[in-house]
């Protein structure tokens, strides 16, 4: 009878290629994964549970926690869900605002994704300009919410407010500056010999069983399916859009690198035409039942300031129904499903993480593989902790 000796070996919680409070247990034969299991719940911020017991608008901050490092997107596949349920028309500026700020977003996260992928497999530099970039887009949030990350800029029927000054020329400054350093990354990358034993041939996972397990995003483009939520059910004008959905052949941690690359290629596109193209008019819908007024109604009408107060303390009431809505962030389809019985907080949220899903994947992309590749995979996927705790 052959018998051989495992080890069982504990890589996180605090691990830092697990990116997060991961736990994953690795049986080891040697040097070889024979087995992965993955730990969450570390972190467990509860939001689910925690939105179902504010008013909608007072939950939107929370959902900025999830992916934080694309709080727009989460803005936004929250706010369209709520939308959808008030049956709340948005103004074409607010549209094509939202598309740029959450491409602007993709790209900032895909560049923590590269910087820290790059860091595990002992490419410094590439960090330190990754993060050098991330400062640009970093400065256009603050500029139109105030704050750098925890943005809640998105509103049901727009935005928190106008377009400031300043805008056009920071977002214009990006467009003009990004595609030189995209291409200064790919230059120490792409063909680098160390990159390639690392990445090429390692975390293989095939079309088939990609769908299988439910993956999205590029970690799913990246076996060459062909689904982005943004061309399969378009929102917020995605339709009105040029950009193509880059596709990797192989599924490995090679091609998620190359279609990650490229997206942000197709992201800056998008912004650029979002901004050229910006409608003008006002940035959010004129509805006096679900929207906020104007602040400056509230020092001059009475009727203006009861409906404020109505509105934050007690929250707007949708009609009893569910809806189910999802966008493409940086991770893949982040859905919402939420539940209203007419009052002021919603009865249900549910939400369909991206890094949840995916993360499933991992033990059949490493087992078989090196300790060492799990490192590299783990990066491959790009989870974020606040999403999988949820």
């Amino acid at each position: 009878m052959d018998e051989r000796e495992t080890l069982v070996l504990n890589m996180g919680p605090q691990h830092p290629s697990t990116h997060g409070v991961l736990r994953l247990e690795l049986e080891l034969e040697g040097e070889t994964v024979v087995r992965a299991t993955p730990h969450i719940g570390y972190l467990h911020t509860g939001i689910e549970k925690t939105a179902e017991n504010k008013t909608y608008l007072k939950a939107l901050t929370l959902t900025d926690r999830l992916d934080y490092l694309a709080p727009l997107s989460n803005n936004l596949a929250y706010v369209l869900a709520v939308e959808k349920l008030l049956d709340l028309g948005v103004p074409p500026k607010a549209q094509f605002m939202r598309v740029l700020l959450c491409e602007l977003s993709r790209i900032a996260s895909h560049l923590v994704w590269l910087g820290t992928q790059a860091l595990d497999l002992g490419a410094m530099s590439v960090f330190l300009y990754c993060f050098r970039e991330r400062e640009q887009i970093l400065d256009v949030f603050e500029l139109i919410s105030g704050v750098r990350m925890m943005t809640s800029y998105f509103r049901f029927g727009g935005l928190a407010r106008d377009v400031p000054q300043g805008f056009d020329g920071k977002v214009k400054a990006i467009i003009k500056a990004f595609p030189e350093k995209f291409d200064d990354y790919e230059d120490l990358l792409t063909k680098n010999a160390i990159w390639l034993q690392r990445t090429k041939g390692i975390g293989a996972i095939s079309a088939q069983d990609a769908i299988a397990l439910g993956l999205s995003g590029p970690t799913l483009r990246g076996s060459g399916v062909n689904w982005d939520v943004r061309k399969a059910i378009p929102y917020s004008s995605y339709d009105k859009f040029d950009f193509q959905v880059p596709l990797g052949k192989n599924g490995d941690v090679y091609d998620r690198y190359l279609c990650r690359m490229a997206e942000m290629r197709q992201s800056l596109r998008l912004v650029q035409q979002a901004l050229e193209g910006m409608p003008a008019g006002p940035h959010i819908a004129d509805d006096r039942k679900y929207v906020l007024p104007p602040r400056e109604e509230l020092d001059t009408s009475m009727e203006a300031l009861i409906h404020h107060f109505k509105l934050v303390t007690e929250g707007l009431r949708p009609p009893v129904g569910e809806v189910y809505t999802c966008v493409e962030a940086p991770k893949g389809e982040l859905g919402f499903y939420i539940v209203s019985d007419g009052s002021g907080k919603p009865y249900r949220v549910k939400i369909r993480p991206p890094s949840f899903v995916n993360l499933q994947a991992l033990p059949k992309m490493v087992e078989g593989r090196l300790l060492a590749d799990v490192v590299a995979v783990i990066g491959s996927i790009d989870i974020v902790l606040g999403e999988v705790d949820r």
